[in-house]
């Protein structure tokens, strides 16, 4: 029996079905499974590929925006990032900084100014120019949206730009993955609580000032039609993974489309895709004629495909009419019977739950203590437990993190050595934890089960204290609390702002060995004023690095949730990454693919 014939036979139309059905189907499937093992592939769902050049994306229900300031996550952000280029991108391989529409890009010596370089000839899909002042208009436009716009804290390290406290989101607007991080606890769209890098393409035809002026209202400022310099509140030398984001992306003068009302194809765009065609079902996308690297995007037309129920998804998958689906809840059940599948993708998601240590209360300022507790959890146990599988430990404080973490594994012996160092042998003298969590039951059953790993390594005490959200808020901010559980999801690979965002005022930049001596950095001097990172000696309890922090341990990671996706193996390109961002230029179709067991067509030209 052909793997095709074989996943005919094996499964029912998912449609409608109960978890009990799921359960006996994920049972059938892993028999099938085991009659199948001796073929080259296994594929939840083996079709030919579409005509060349078509891609067929589930990502989610129907968009209510295509306004990059105003999407929030998927499938909003997918369309966003298709249809509107920014400053840089972000590789969905490795997750640094490349060039979009800047084509190259430096900084002062301590990464507080940055100077962008657009490319010549950018053009809007009307066919007018793309400039320097088209970013700087959409930056501030962005900043006072109201309602306020969902990553409005991204835009606030550039100077000029005020904080702003509210709700992070808008009304309504969510993402396939909102479902399984409310579950976990994290509430999406609301925050909890090196030398700069210079990327040239070539020298700048023209030098920018370089005597000292004073520094503008508003950080961002068009020097000319291809440079923006941008003047940040603090020294951050990973900004150019930042301006990746969607809200630092361009919109016309005229923002025709991008309002609340139903989607047209007629919005101006500047990204290697235009929409042509908008319903509630479906977002069609095809190649623009005006974008600067049209010749290297390979595909002609993507259809985003709007999918209420997950269930749906994956019947339109098996039936050969979707060859990517994302931005998905997909329920313990249906994990084990989609794990077998080669075309089955799981990522670590860029969100950390943690427990935030209080390290102005005794004992927890001694780094002893928080060692020992943090070492004295079984994350894996957790992870496979009490998440069901849906996560993964927490060994690290970023998912694209590369700091050694080994120090996070369960170590009871050293735990209980650490304590005893630090004055409380066998638990004896050491307080009841208040431990704070919010009102969820996943985070409850947690709670008790790492209270239990610390009553058996450490022989110590938890008092779980369950609040409502904003209770656990004004907790943290009176410091009513010995270890309290945060949630983060994190909008950028820019460990930088991170770690602000995570660690707040325990955050310090990195040191730098010397200021740079004018406010504005002459971008034709070939880089040379580029400067060599000091290692700084950290004083106690301040975070420049990750290292830091996972030495400090005033936050305890716990777990990444896991985002899932089915991408077809005709098609190339779409990297699984933990921010799941994709460079949709990037992604083509092997024509030369035919399932197990049949015979390739015949495309050669006649």
């Amino acid at each position: 029996m052909t793997p095709e014939n074989r996943s005919k036979w094996c499964l029912p139309s998912l449609r409608g079905l109960s978890l009990l059905a799921l359960a006996c189907a994920a049972l059938t499937l892993a028999a099938c499974s085991e009659l199948g093992s001796g073929n080259a592939s296994s594929y939840f769902a083996d079709t030919p590929p579409p005509p060349a050049g078509f891609l067929r994306w589930s990502n989610g229900r129907s968009p209510k925006t295509i306004d990059p300031a105003r999407a929030a996550a998927a499938p909003e952000a997918d369309i966003a990032r298709a249809i509107f280029e920014g400053l840089t991108d972000i590789d969905p391989e490795t997750l640094e900084a490349i060039p979009a529409a800047a084509e190259s890009w430096e900084a002062n010596g301590d990464s507080t100014v940055w100077i962008f370089r657009l490319r010549e000839g950018l053009r809007w899909s009307n066919g007018a120019d793309v400039t320097a002042d088209d970013f700087v208009r959409s930056w501030k436009r962005a900043a006072d949206l109201v309602p306020r716009a969902p990553h409005r804290g991204l835009l606030e390290t550039i100077a000029g730009i005020e904080s702003r406290t509210g709700v992070a989101a808008l009304p309504g607007q969510t993402n396939g993955n909102a479902g399984a991080l409310s579950k976990l606890g994290f509430q999406p769209g609301v925050q909890s609580s090196i030398t700069a890098v210079a990327f040239r393409a070539e020298p700048a035809a023209e030098p920018l000032p370089t005597e000292t002026e004073a520094a503008p209202v508003f950080g961002a400022v068009a020097w000319d039609a291809r440079t923006l310099v941008v003047t940040l509140k603090r020294p951050d030398p990973e900004f150019p993974k930042l301006v990746a984001h969607t809200i630092f992306r361009p919109i016309p003068p005229v923002d025709a489309g991008l309002g609340e009302g139903p989607l047209t194809p007629t919005t101006v765009t500047n990204g290697p895709f235009v929409i042509s065609e908008a319903s509630p079902k479906i977002i069609r996308l095809t190649r623009s004629k005006t974008y600067w690297g049209r010749e290297s995007v390979r595909l002609e037309r993507v259809d985003m495909i709007a999918a209420e129920t997950i269930e749906s998804a994956l019947d339109a998958y098996r039936a050969g009419q979707i060859d990517v689906i994302t931005n998905a809840e997909f329920s313990p059940v249906l994990l084990k019977l989609l794990l077998p599948y080669d075309d089955f993708r799981r990522t670590q998601f860029a969100a950390l739950n943690f427990y935030e240590v209080n390290a102005s209360r005794r004992p927890f300022n001694d780094r002893r203590v928080r060692e020992a507790l943090a070492i004295a959890i079984e994350r894996e146990r957790l992870a496979e437990g009490e998440l069901e599988g849906s996560t993964t430990p927490a060994f690290s404080i970023f998912p694209f993190g590369s700091a050694a973490a080994s120090n996070l594994l369960q170590d009871k012996m050293r735990a209980r050595e650490l304590m005893r160092n630090a004055g409380f042998e066998n638990g004896q003298g050491f307080p009841v934890i208040r431990l704070v969590i919010n009102r969820n039951d996943t985070q409850q059953r947690i709670a008790r089960s790492i209270g239990a790993m610390w009553k058996e390594s450490l022989n110590v005490e938890t008092e779980i204290i369950v609040l409502e959200a904003a209770e656990v808020e004004r907790a943290r901010a009176s410091g009513e609390f010995d270890l309290i559980r945060r949630g983060m999801v994190l909008q950028t690979p820019d460990s930088h702002y991170n770690l602000g965002a995570i660690f707040g005022p325990r955050f310090r930049s990195p040191l730098v060995p010397e200021p740079s001596p004018s406010p504005t950095p002459n971008v034709a001097n070939g880089g040379n004023n580029t400067a060599t990172q000091a290692t700084p000696t950290p004083a106690p309890a301040v975070i420049s690095t990750e290292e830091d922090a996972l030495y400090e341990l005033t936050a305890i990671p716990l777990y990444f949730p896991t985002s899932y996706s089915l991408v077809r193996p005709y098609v190339g390109g779409f990297a699984p990454n933990s921010f799941d961002v994709q460079l949709l230029q990037r992604v083509s179709i092997e024509q030369g693919y035919s399932p197990a067991g049949a015979i390739a067509p015949d495309r050669t030209d006649k």
